[in-house]
């Protein structure tokens, strides 16, 4: 009886002790979980997610560092920077919600049994989720854009989440070494120029063009290779409106007036788009001082929002800027 008391008293102790510091994950099993910080607060993941689903920007991100993905939103408007191999992934991964966050397919979602649940959406898009309804199934850790430029951190934490850092570090690591290379190229080239740039999400119906400047979509993977763009924004506002402003087109004269080389964004594609195709268009650009000097210079990818789709980014600028240093 002793013996047997003995043994229940340490089989006990091994429950006890495997169970220190672990949780339930989505597929049923005892695993070890660590704290993250997200914009939902401190949560609970596995550390090694076996089975992850992930919306919005984490789309990319996730696909890039080969998380163990079993679900993601689409993500149209990043399919034309991804590689062959990245775009095979995007289109075999099961579809589980849309571009928007109200097109979030929770039985679908529930069905994948997820262990983790990575949400990329802006913090105010949070409010058309059900998130309590989706953390009765998976922990879920909501980490989404602010100001353009912060992609970098915002795509290292959505790595992290999914216990994929080394891979994120290597794209990371491959990019710096490709901008280091460029901004030595264009260092004399570029250096005390002023550059405007025409951005890609001005409303034609309202008859105004966007003008980025530093740190916002268009200019911030330019700014890694020292290209500066010169003024600021009038009245700055939250995200996107600290770096990037909306002005009618009566205005492009005096906005870009001192810009000595214009910069502006393609769609990835490589066509024009309707609000910079609006700018073109105007009989104000053509006399703008940098167009009539020959030095407007379009851009492909200022869209991206991760390192490898970055680098299709930075091919675009060395091609674009490449007329500055042969003249």
């Amino acid at each position: 009886m002793r013996v047997s008391r003995l043994a229940a008293a340490v089989a006990t102790a091994l429950v006890l002790v495997s169970g220190c510091g672990a949780a339930s994950g989505g597929t049923g099993g005892e695993v070890p979980m660590r704290a993250v910080t997200a914009d939902n607060g401190e949560i609970k993941v596995p550390v090694e997610p076996k089975r992850v689903i992930a919306t919005g920007y984490a789309v990319p991100v996730l696909i890039e560092s080969g998380a163990a993905l079993v679900g993601i939103s689409t993500w149209k408007r990043g399919v034309e920077m991804m590689s062959p191999e990245h775009r095979a992934s995007y289109d075999k991964l099961a579809k589980v919600a849309g571009e928007l966050a109200t097109e979030t397919n929770y039985e679908a979602i529930a069905a994948a049994d997820p262990d983790l649940i990575v949400i990329g959406v802006p913090k105010p898009v949070l409010a058309d989720i059900d998130v309590k309804r989706l953390e009765s199934i998976a922990p879920v850790v909501a980490i989404g854009p602010s100001t353009p430029h912060a992609w970098r951190e915002l795509s290292r934490r959505q790595a992290d989440a999914a216990g994929r850092l080394g891979s994120f570090d290597a794209a990371k690591a491959a990019y710096e070494k490709k901008a280091a290379e460029l901004k030595a190229k264009y260092a004399n080239a570029v250096r005390g120029v002023k550059f405007g740039h025409v951005g890609g999400y001005g409303d034609v119906s309202a008859g105004n063009f966007q003008r980025e400047f530093s740190g916002s979509w268009g200019t911030n993977v330019a700014n890694d290779i020292g290209v500066e763009f010169y003024g600021e924004v009038k009245k700055k506002g939250a995200g996107s409106a600290s770096v990037s402003e909306y002005s009618s087109i009566e205005e492009l004269p005096a906005s870009f007036a001192q810009a000595e080389v214009i910069t502006y964004t393609l769609e990835p594609n490589g066509s024009v788009g309707a609000p910079v195709r609006y700018v073109l268009d105007s009989p104000l650009w053509k006399n703008l001082p940098a167009v009539k000097a020959g030095k407007a210079f379009p851009v492909r990818y200022t869209q991206a929002s991760t390192y490898p789709s970055a680098m299709f980014t930075l091919d675009s600028l060395d091609k674009a800027l490449a007329p500055l240093v042969t003249r």
